[in-house]
């Protein structure tokens, strides 16, 4: 049974990491193994991408994978590791406000004390009451939650550029309003507008990062809280795969496994 004031604890533990004075930077893992490696290298919590866990499991990212199947992963992380783990569960797992609700409830006892829940292409007002129905559903069981409200205005590009600020200043004072605790705006990492972004949104800033985007140190100066490697290291290891097979077909040669974890070092990590 999950004890709920240890939940609790680490919850509000999770919350405290969430500083532009030192940026939460999670490397997101997509199972037990890789979430492992992360904590190993020093992560402080581990927090999940939906996109590699689905892949993992045989299904396409998007609302596709079946909310068992989710929450089973996210026991088994939250059971192999010692940090919090927060849980990328795409929309929610849910057709409405209650379904959100069934799954946080969920998420809680898998183990987990974080969340994030995206808006995509649904209504705004709609996607408060999903989230204000994950609020209750946390504080029925009395934790917590770190609810990380994903706005995806500029990842999908939704409106007209020159409103596109203003239409996520918006949601997110609405999401946060709904319960949410942080807000993660994908698909953005020009300085000047997360500067603005950071200086309009009364709560923890999260912002998804890639090759191209300014380092942790110079996110956290423009105001940001958190960052999230989100599926990047999936389809990292993806490549990896798919570098080795051609390499091995096309030419009978191996140098793309050169710098592969040593074997000893991964199944130690999984010992125990």
């Amino acid at each position: 049974m999950t004890d709920t004031r240890d939940l609790a604890s680490r919850a509000a533990a999770f919350a405290a990491l969430h500083t532009p004075a030192a940026p939460l930077a999670l490397a997101n893992a997509w199972d037990v193994a890789s979430a492992r490696v992360v904590e190993a290298a020093g992560s402080r919590a581990v927090a999940t991408t939906s996109a590699g866990v689905a892949w993992s499991l045989g299904s396409p990212d998007g609302d596709a994978l079946a909310r068992e199947r989710a929450l089973d992963l996210i026991a088994r992380v939250s059971a192999a590791v010692s940090v919090p783990v927060t849980a990328d569960i795409e929309g929610g797992f849910g057709a409405d406000p209650a379904g959100v609700g069934e799954t946080v409830a969920g998420v809680l006892a898998a183990g987990a004390v974080g969340v994030n829940i995206e808006d995509g292409d649904r209504d705004p007002a709609d996607h408060a009451e999903r989230l204000a129905a994950a609020r209750a559903a946390a504080g029925a069981a009395g934790v917590p939650l770190f609810i990380n409200a994903r706005v995806d205005t500029y990842l999908r590009g939704l409106g007209a550029p020159e409103t596109r600020l203003d239409e996520t200043l918006a949601r997110a004072a609405a999401y946060l309003e709904a319960g949410a605790s942080g807000i993660f705006v994908p698909g953005v990492v020009d300085p000047a507008t997360l500067a603005e972004l950071a200086k309009g949104i009364d709560a923890p800033l999260n912002v998804l990062v890639g090759p191209a985007a300014p380092s942790v140190a110079e996110l956290g100066a423009l105001g940001v809280a958190r960052v999230s490697l989100g599926s990047w290291v999936a389809e990292a290891a993806y490549a990896v795969a798919r570098r080795a097979t051609e390499e091995l077909l096309a030419g009978g040669t191996y140098a793309s496994l050169a710098d592969s974890l040593p074997y000893g070092e991964l199944n130690g990590l999984l010992k125990g």
